[in-house]
């Protein structure tokens, strides 16, 4: 992953967003591809946010971890994203799909993204990295 934005998030922060990420996908609904994913966000209001993905047997009703936990964040009122976490337990790193990564969009022009292994490893990117040319809508 290239230029990393540098992370304006304090390190406590950074901590919580993570734990709150790898406890989130032990709650995934996943009986059918078998892969939780977990996802913490943060919001300028300081408050965090998860959620877990949660699968339909119509695969296209599945809602991914990711939108889960911006949608909490949204339906309390939040509107400022500052950072993601997003965690599985596989040794392989997870990253966003293109609907997740429009969403985060809708919500942050760029933030930090931590993306967790099972081995509690860490890679850092950005939004901007993980989608360079966002479709932005006239508003």
């Amino acid at each position: 992953m290239e230029a990393v934005l540098e992370l304006e998030i304090e390190a406590e922060k950074v901590h919580e967003l993570m734990n709150r990420a790898q406890a989130a996908y032990r709650q995934a609904y996943i009986p059918y591809s078998h892969y939780p994913v977990g996802a913490a966000v943060l919001f300028a209001s300081g408050e965090i946010y998860s959620g877990c993905n949660v699968e339909n047997v119509s695969y296209g009703l599945t809602v991914c971890a990711e939108r889960n936990a911006i949608f909490q964040a949204v339906a309390r009122g939040e509107r400022e994203l500052k950072g993601i976490a997003i965690a599985v337990p596989t040794d392989e790193f997870p990253s966003p799909c293109g609907a997740c990564r429009q969403v985060i969009r809708e919500f942050a022009v760029d933030c930090p993204v931590i993306l967790i292994n099972g081995q509690g490893q860490t890679k850092k990117t950005s939004l901007k990295v993980l989608l360079p040319d966002a479709f932005v809508g006239l508003v």
